[in-house]
């Protein structure tokens, strides 16, 4: 399997429990589609965990058809948004004292 591939996928999970933490922490989520998703789906883990199997399935799409320069802009975008949701949760943690 593709380096690519595998870091993409490791991103949807950082990403799918960053979301969690969110959601625990009675933040709501940014991207209207997952917003979406969380609304409408029976139980939210479950909406939730449809669109990261979505995302999974478009990055092994990219990856399939040989389009690795989509798959790296995306895993830079996914970096980013792990990177800015666990810096939001540091912070929203010390802002209530409880680190």
């Amino acid at each position: 399997m593709n380096q690519l591939l595998l870091q993409y996928s490791y991103l949807q999970i950082l990403d799918f429990m960053t979301t969690i933490a969110f959601l625990m922490h009675g933040i709501r989520e940014g991207n209207p589609l997952v917003r979406l998703a969380l609304q409408y789906a029976p139980h939210p883990l479950g909406g939730l965990l449809l669109i990261k199997l979505a995302a999974i399935a478009l990055g092994i799409y990219c990856w399939r058809g040989g389009r690795d320069k989509l798959l790296v802009r995306m895993n830079v975008l996914f970096a980013v948004v792990v990177a800015w949701n666990l810096v939001a949760l540091i912070i929203g943690t010390a802002s209530t004292g409880l680190f």
